[in-house]
């Protein structure tokens, strides 16, 4: 993956700044490699009730620094009411950990919005979970585990109410090329999302393109028809001809904006944006 993300315009120490210095920052997190960091974007209009909040799980292979690239999603999302949350979870480049590590940061920031709900004005009962690609797949893990196997700290829960994600990656089974991240085959096959499929999951919405070289096309399809047949809710947005990166800002606005109009779409028929934003001409697929 990091061949592919490597092919967009650097987005240096410098432009991350700019694009988070309306955000807050806090550190959500201590870990034994170091402090985690999360920006939280608040609208500036005050608030009569808590708002409902959006969080923004990098892309990549849990590999490289980029916190910046749902901020364009987040200044969106801000306009129409919503708290909206960039994450920053650990990463091989900097932390030389794994993708279990990262899911363990992904679960603790849901907890932790949670718990400073009062704080951070958030209804912690409409909270959104969204990423790309391995972003995706910690969204994912967020939500569909069992509850034994993934039960509240401290009565506070993880599970977020709606998932979005964007060139999602649902399988990490022994075979896939993304197996080699995790200590073994069988944390690859037990934590992949496509081992956990059953009913009773928070609503879905995938974005995908259609010449996705990186998480196939197929393999979402597939995915979402399964968590159908388990009579979930979930819908797929497909972008013809688009590749792994369509989304991004910097990528192809008319797909950003697509998307993230989309996303709003969604998240308001659920009830967890408010009203504003419901006005998408977005198509969601049935196939």
């Amino acid at each position: 993956m990091s061949h592919i993300l490597q092919r967009l315009p650097v987005i240096g120490e410098s432009r991350d700044r700019k694009l988070l210095e309306d955000a807050s920052c806090y550190i959500y997190r201590q870990t034994p490699q170091g402090d985690l960091f999360v920006h939280v974007f608040q609208p500036k209009t005050p608030a009569n009730s808590r708002r409902p909040a959006v969080v923004f799980f990098q892309g990549g292979l849990w590999d490289n620094p980029m916190a910046a690239q749902f901020a364009p999603q987040c200044l969106h999302l801000v306009d129409h009411g919503a708290v909206a949350v960039a994450v920053e979870t650990r990463i091989s480049s900097k932390h030389g950990t794994g993708p279990v590590e990262a899911i363990e940061d992904a679960r603790e920031l849901i907890r932790w919005l949670r718990q400073y709900a009062g704080a951070l004005q958030i209804d912690p009962a409409r909270i959104t979970a969204c990423g790309a690609a391995g972003g995706a797949f910690l969204a994912l893990l967020t939500a569909m585990p069992k509850d034994k196997h993934l039960p509240p700290v401290n009565e506070v829960s993880c599970r977020p109410q709606a998932l979005v994600l964007y060139s999602a990656i649902v399988n990490t089974k022994p075979g896939t090329q993304f197996a080699g991240r995790f200590p073994d085959f069988k944390s690859a096959k037990s934590l992949s999302p496509a081992t956990l499929v059953r009913s009773k999951l928070p609503p879905m919405l995938f974005f995908h393109g259609t010449a996705d070289r990186i998480t196939p096309f197929a393999e979402v399809r597939k995915f979402r028809r399964r968590l159908r047949w388990h009579r979930n809710i979930c819908e797929l947005v497909q972008f013809e001809r688009a590749d792994h990166s369509f989304f991004n800002f910097n990528v192809n606005q008319d797909h950003f904006e697509l998307s993230t109009t989309a996303l709003c779409q969604f998240l308001t028929i659920l009830g967890l944006l408010d009203p504003k934003s419901s006005s998408s001409d977005a198509i969601f697929t049935e196939d």
